[in-house]
């Protein structure tokens, strides 16, 4: 029986090791890390012109004037609504270059199968009494639809879901035509950013006319672009998916089980659903923009990156500053307290691996059970204030996930989320704290053998 539950543990964790080396995962993941300058430096724009203090916006326009957030807002509008392009750059240029390909040329290729798929024109209200000049046409519409433009909404979270299929399918043609030697070929003398440039051509070909056949035939047999029909029939679902109490508590659960068997859990599933959930926080910047609150009745989402990485795994998955403070309070053992010593500074800055590999938590039975329950007891617990509105759901503001706790909390949300994060580790700690002196207990006993065999 022991024999028979170890080979589908096994056989589990191959599974879950071969889809973590998918290429097109890992090159999800490594574009999706490219986003992070335009999302750091924009939120932290948008966060000093949204700063959580009760007259704050009233003292900056007395003091700097009505407009003193205009060039602020710009830098936000500028990086949040142009991720898909970011994105479709980022992940064409991954794949290839993870294949030891040339990942310019295909990242921008990828770049423009998005913007051929992706809609070209949009309709505005206009009141011909407003301008000077009305065409025939125009002079009883109301609506007029202006083409030649890149429309902001499909730049943005609209397009993420059409970014990331452009830059993989494009990535993996560009690759295979590149490995296959579909390309063609320039003398050696030639340089290389030249052989580079006409190496792409042929590739660049197929993917540029299979993008523009797409866009046809969504536009002739459908009505809309590419872009607009994956937005309603893949994203709409998939980010509804994800923000429902049973996919709050699928991603939890898979990022400490995956962890605990030695799969870097936070990295496999948010190659997943980060680009979801990065287009759930750019939808409820859109609502506050508005002077709307973000809530489902009007579209708002509940599940944001902030959740993940601020409140359930603010010291690293499993929140093993929980561990770490029952262990430097309570522990006896010198094995169990110096691991603690010495990760207790990374912990707070949200670096665990001291602590996971060191103690080791990593396919240790006695740890398994705090460290699956407790992060998901923070997801239910935050769930719960924004569903009820303890807490407003977070907008495009992102702080880097080195940030100490508290300290990141009242940035997102003020007192309240500085509060959340405080319950959370005092949750922590109480889950922790029995596994905590069973495992010191195992090592006091170890230490005294090997303290009388000496």
């Amino acid at each position: 029986m022991k024999e028979k539950m170890q080979a589908i543990g096994d056989a589990m964790l191959n599974g879950f090791m071969k889809f973590a080396s998918l290429k097109a995962l890992v090159a999800l993941k490594d574009g999706f890390i490219l986003t992070m300058p335009a999302t750091l430096i924009g939120s932290l724009f948008l966060l000093i012109a949204n700063l959580p203090f009760t007259g704050y916006a009233d003292f900056m326009a007395k003091t700097f004037g009505d407009n003193w957030n205009i060039a602020l807002n710009q830098v936000s509008t500028a990086t949040f609504n142009i991720l898909a392009i970011i994105v479709a750059v980022g992940i064409g240029y991954a794949y290839a270059r993870n294949e030891k390909c040339d990942g310019i040329s295909s990242g921008l290729l990828s770049l423009v199968t998005f913007f051929i798929v992706s809609p070209s024109s949009m309709d505005i209200s206009i009141d011909p009494k407003t301008i000077d000049i009305a065409t025939d046409a125009t002079k009883n519409a109301k609506d007029v639809a202006v083409s030649g433009v890149f429309v902001q909404n499909w730049t943005g979270s609209n397009g993420i879901i059409s970014a990331i299929i452009m830059g993989l399918i494009v990535g993996w043609i560009y690759t295979a035509c590149i490995k296959h030697d579909v390309k063609i070929k320039m003398p050696d003398s030639v340089p290389q950013g030249v052989t580079n440039a006409f190496s792409a051509l042929i590739p660049g070909l197929i993917v540029i006319t299979g993008s523009s056949i797409l866009y046809h035939v969504c536009k002739v047999f459908g009505g809309v672009s590419l872009t607009e029909l994956i937005f309603k029939v893949l994203q709409i679902p998939l980010q509804s998916l994800t923000d429902t109490w049973a996919g709050a508590i699928i991603i939890a659960l898979l990022i400490s089980m995956l962890f605990w068997c030695g799969i870097h859990g936070a990295n496999v599933v948010s190659g997943v659903v980060t680009p979801l959930l990065t287009a759930n926080t750019l939808v409820n910047q859109s609502l506050l923009d508005k002077g709307i609150y973000p809530s489902k009745a009007n579209g708002g989402h509940y599940l944001t990156p902030q959740v993940i990485d601020c409140f359930v795994k603010f010291s690293g998955v499993g929140l093993t500053v929980g561990l770490l403070i029952a262990a430097l309070l309570f522990a006896r053992s010198k094995q169990l307290r110096e691991v603690s010593k010495l990760s207790i500074v990374p912990g707070i800055f949200g670096i665990n691996e001291p602590v996971i590999f060191g103690l080791p938590i990593v396919f240790n039975p006695i740890m398994l059970i705090p460290f699956v329950v407790t992060p998901l007891c923070a997801m239910i617990l935050m769930y719960g204030c924004l569903s009820v509105g303890f807490i407003q759901p977070f907008g495009a503001v992102q702080v880097p996930w080195t940030t100490p706790p508290i300290i990141s909390g009242f940035i997102l949300g003020g007192w309240k989320c500085a509060l959340l994060q405080v319950i959370i580790a005092a949750m922590a700690v109480a889950i922790y704290y029995p596994f905590v002196k069973m495992q010191d207990k195992i090592y006091l006993e170890q230490e005294a053998e090997a303290e009388s065999a000496e």
